[in-house]
């Protein structure tokens, strides 16, 4: 049976009930070399003199400049639906190193 270069493939994707709780993180420390980029989400707790990474997710550049653009486009859509998401101006601490964060 050939199929249409046209047509989408279909993809069923599992999700675990342990994935489906989620991982809460309110800092996300980007770094990237030539082949990949590395995000690792943290949950920051006020006061506390340590942080602890949560999960790490490793990605080729154009999956990262996918997901940066999936990104934008559900920040739109989620403004046009519920107004502008205000900024807050809350320091974010540098943890060291020449990463990006988010």
């Amino acid at each position: 049976m050939e199929q249409n270069p046209n047509q989408e493939q279909q993809i069923n994707i599992e999700l675990t009930e342990e994935i489906a709780e989620g991982t809460y993180s309110n800092l996300a420390i980007i770094n990237h070399s030539f082949a990949e980029f590395v995000i690792d989400f943290v949950n920051l707790m006020p006061g506390a003199p340590k942080a602890k990474v949560k999960s790490r997710v490793i990605m080729t550049p154009q999956h990262a400049k996918r997901m940066m653009r999936a990104l934008i486009d559900n920040v739109k859509r989620f403004e046009a639906q519920n107004g502008v998401i205000k900024e807050q101006d809350v320091p974010v601490p540098f943890v060291g190193g020449t990463q990006g964060e988010a």
